[in-house]
C-alpha cells in the first residue's frame, strides 16, 4: 500500500536513502546530509510533476516510491524510483516480499490512480538483481549510457514500461 509522504517522514526517508546499500545502487552514493535532504523535500513537495509516497509493507512504513517529471498534456508520462529499508526488511526477513509489493503497487499506482500511459526509469547496469526483477515486471531496458556521479563512472539504463504491455495481478 502507498500514501503520500509528510512531513513526518522526512528523517526516516533520510535514514532509509543512506543505508549502504541504497547507496550503492544510485547514482549517488555520498551520504545525504540533513541540510541537502530538507532542500530536496523543499523543492519536491510543491511541484506539481513530483509526487513521493510511503510504501507500507502490512501497517509498516518500509520504504520510498518518487514520481517524478509528470506530463499530463498529451502524452501522459512519468518517471520513478523507490528504495527501501534494506537494513530493516533484512532483519525481519522481508525483504523479497516488499520489494515485490513495493514494484506492484508502483506500477499500479502510475497506471491506475496517475493514469499514466508509459512509465520510465533508470537502472545502473551493475544492479543485475533490480534489473531482473524489471523485467520480471516487463520493463524494457534501452541502451545504457556513462555518466559521472560522486567521482565515479557509472553505466546508466532506461527502463520503460506502456500501460498495455503492463503485468497485472
Amino acid at each position: 500500500m502507498l500514501r503520500n509522504a509528510t512531513e513526518d517522514d522526512v528523517n526516516l526517508m533520510l535514514s532509509w536513502r543512506n543505508q549502504d546499500n541504497n547507496r550503492q545502487v544510485s547514482k549517488t552514493h555520498h551520504v545525504i546530509t540533513a541540510d541537502e535532504h530538507a532542500r530536496w523535500w523543499a523543492a519536491t513537495r510543491s511541484d506539481p510533476a513530483r509526487r513521493v509516497l510511503i510504501y507500507l509493507h502490512g501497517y509498516t512504513p518500509c520504504g520510498v516510491v518518487t514520481f517524478f517529471d509528470l506530463r499530463f498534456d498529451g502524452s501522459r508520462t512519468g518517471s520513478w524510483g523507490f528504495y527501501l529499508d534494506a537494513d530493516g526488511l533484512a532483519e525481519r526477513g522481508e525483504t523479497l516480499t516488499a520489494w515485490t509489493g513495493v514494484m506492484q503497487a508502483a506500477v499500479e499506482h502510475a497506471f491506475d490512480v496517475l493514469d499514466l500511459d508509459r512509465l520510465d526509469g533508470e537502472v545502473l547496469a551493475h544492479n543485475t538483481v533490480v534489473r531482473q526483477m524489471n523485467r520480471r515486471f516487463r520493463f524494457v531496458e534501452g541502451t545504457g549510457s556513462i555518466e559521472f556521479h560522486d567521482g565515479r563512472e557509472i553505466t546508466v539504463i532506461p527502463i520503460s514500461l506502456d500501460r498495455a504491455t503492463r503485468r497485472r495481478r
